[in-house]
Parts: structure tokens; C-alpha cells; sequence
């Protein structure tokens, strides 16, 4: 059997049965693989199907508010994903009269759509001969030829690109991408996978020299910064307290949180106190001040970890900038924040 028949075979008795593969409407395929991108099939199920629900049209998805979107993508991480997805919905209905481009070309254009994601939306809906390449085709190709270019290496991007777009099957690009993406995720998996049942074992380089746990290569990532986080969480007898549209281009862009102060190391009780003289809020007002955690919270990300500490300070009224406890679990906020509002139970 040649790989094509191989993994079509495999494909039609294994594949999993997912909402985006029974249809071809390129909105449908296109939010299915923005949510999947960083995301297992298992936690992204879920929100496509809250996605779909609520914005079952690229038009409705358009004429939400961010705020709402990001509120319905909390959890999910890499937020910039759900602000190009809603800027995108927006520039589709306004320039592009509610019509996503039908080929590989066209989609590039789209904000957020890199190689991936357009080879995926141009062959699902369209039939075009584009090959997909992504984590689980980076493994399954890596360990059938034996390649180690290093798979997050301009030369790998290249390569396993163009071994790909040789390989892929020309009059059904659609099934043939769908099922080497699904023989990555079910049958070769980054651990542990189960070789004995596996049609490619005869020929496998990674299998025949024992390099499985080898491959594919990754070139390891710079340096994770430190950074140090103080949240504080205002708590007014009249139950209210103060919550933050994050600005700027940073992490978390434009979602909520409470006040912060981020210090260059462990921040005291002292530190904290300092920093209060001269926070609007206080302006001289008694209050209590309490940690809510002696130990940090850790939140990593890819490039830095947060040590987070959750200072607790209770007043007997906020003059600015309050608003009610109840109302906060209305705003997009990060799983970080999300997590202590679940905790502290107010």
C-alpha cells in the first residue's frame, strides 16, 4: 500500500466523529481551527460548540462586542487568537461582503490565518491541493523518514512543507489532510504510541532504529523570564471591589483583572502598605490588609512565569472606579484571575 491508501484506509476505520467534519462551510472550518490551534480536540470541542451556538453566523460573530467574545473564549488561552478571530469576522462581513476567500492565496490575507490554517480552510471547502502541516504531522512524517530538522527551524518549515505537499493525495486533498492530521493525534502519538498496531511499523525509520522518543526535534526556547504579580482585591462593606481592562500589547490584552502591582521580587506586607500611601483609592481611608495565599501562585506561559500573590483589602467604602461583586464574573478575565474568583468564593 502506498501512504495515501495506508492512511485513508487507517483514516475511515479510526476517525473521530467532530462537528467541523461534517460540514464545509469555511466559517465553521475556520473557527474550528482558531480554537484548535494550542488546543487538544478535547478542551476546544466545547467552545466551538458555545462559539457556534452563540455566533452561528460570520455575521453574528462581526457584530459582537469583543468584550463578549473574549468572555466566551476565557480559559482557552493565547488571547490573541479570539481578538484576531473577532477582528477578522469583522473585516469578512465589512470588506469582503460575508464571503470567505475560497483559495489558499486569498485566506493568507486574513488576520490570524498563517500556512496551516489556510492549507486547511482552502482544501476542507474547497478541494485545493494545499498540505497541512502541523504538530501531529511534524511527528508522524519526522519518524516515518527519520528527518531531524529541527520541526520550529525556518529549514523545517520548509522542509516538512514541501514533503508534505508531495505526498498529499491530488484528487482528495481534503481526506488525505484529515487523515494524516488524525493518525498523528490517535495512532502516533508524542508518547507512548502503540507501535504494535501501527500499518506504517515495516517501514518506520524511528521504529527500525528506535528513535521514537527522539523525534520529531525541537530547538529548545529561549530563556523563561520571572515576573513577579501582586494582585489587589478591594473589598468594600458595600460589596464591591475594583476590576481592570488590561491596555497596551502585552499578555492579556484588553481582558480584566484587579488592581496590579508587579515588583521585581517577593513584595512584603511593608511593600504592599508602600505602595497604598499613594493609591487613589485609599487616599487615607482605614482599611485591613491580608494575603490570601503565603505560597505563589504559579501561571505559566510560554515565554515567562507569573509568581502571583492576591493581596485581600477590605474598606468600608470605595470612592472611585467600584463595581459590584456579583457582576464581575461578567468580564473576560485570564484563568489566573478566573481561578482565585472560583476560590475566594467572595
Amino acid at each position: 500500500m502506498t501512504i495515501i491508501k495506508t492512511l485513508t484506509h487507517w483514516y475511515s476505520v479510526n476517525k473521530r466523529d467532530l462537528p467541523w467534519r461534517q460540514t464545509k462551510n469555511p466559517y465553521f472550518i475556520w473557527l474550528s481551527e482558531i480554537i484548535l490551534q494550542q488546543t487538544q480536540v478535547n478542551q476546544g470541542l466545547p467552545y466551538y460548540e458555545a462559539f457556534v451556538i452563540k455566533y452561528p453566523t460570520v455575521n453574528d460573530l462581526a457584530i459582537a462586542s469583543e468584550s463578549d467574545v473574549l468572555k466566551l473564549w476565557q480559559g482557552l488561552g493565547y488571547y490573541s487568537r479570539a481578538r484576531n478571530l473577532h477582528s477578522t469576522a469583522k473585516h469578512i462581513v465589512q470588506e469582503l461582503q460575508g464571503v470567505f476567500p475560497n483559495n489558499y492565496k486569498g485566506l493568507l490575507h486574513l488576520k490570524g490565518i498563517g500556512d496551516y490554517t489556510a492549507s486547511a480552510i482552502a482544501s476542507f471547502c474547497f478541494n485545493e491541493v494545499c498540505a497541512v502541516v502541523d504538530g501531529n504531522v511534524f511527528r508522524f512524517l519526522s519518524r516515518y523518514y527519520g528527518i531531524r530538522t529541527p520541526i520550529n527551524s525556518g529549514q523545517g518549515q520548509k522542509e516538512f512543507k514541501e514533503l508534505a505537499q508531495q505526498l498529499i493525495n491530488k484528487k482528495n486533498p481534503a481526506e488525505f489532510n484529515q487523515a494524516i492530521m488524525e493518525f498523528g493525534a490517535i495512532q502516533c502519538k508524542p508518547k507512548n504510541p502503540d507501535c504494535s498496531v501501527c500499518p506504517f511499523q515495516q517501514k518506520c525509520m524511528a521504529f527500525q532504529k528506535n528513535t521514537i522518543i527522539e523525534l520529531p526535534v525541537k530547538l529548545k526556547p529561549g530563556k523563561i523570564s520571572i515576573k513577579y504579580f501582586n494582585f489587589l482585591v478591594f473589598i468594600s462593606d458595600d460589596h464591591k471591589t475594583i476590576i481592570e481592562k488590561r491596555n497596551g500589547s502585552g499578555i492579556w490584552q484588553n481582558l480584566y483583572q484587579f488592581p496590579l502591582v508587579e515588583s521585581q521580587s517577593v513584595l512584603t506586607y511593608k511593600g504592599v502598605k508602600t505602595h497604598l500611601k499613594t493609591h487613589p483609592v485609599i487616599n487615607e481611608i482605614p482599611y485591613k490588609l491580608s494575603l490570601y495565599n503565603e505560597n505563589d501562585i504559579i501561571h505559566k506561559l510560554s515565554h515567562q512565569h507569573l509568581y502571583t500573590k492576591f493581596w485581600i483589602i477590605e474598606l468600608e467604602t470605595i470612592p472611585i472606579g467600584s463595581v459590584g461583586i456579583d457582576d464581575i464574573r461578567d468580564y473576560p478575565v485570564p484563568v489566573l484571575i478566573s481561578n482565585f474568583i472560583e476560590a475566594f468564593n467572595f
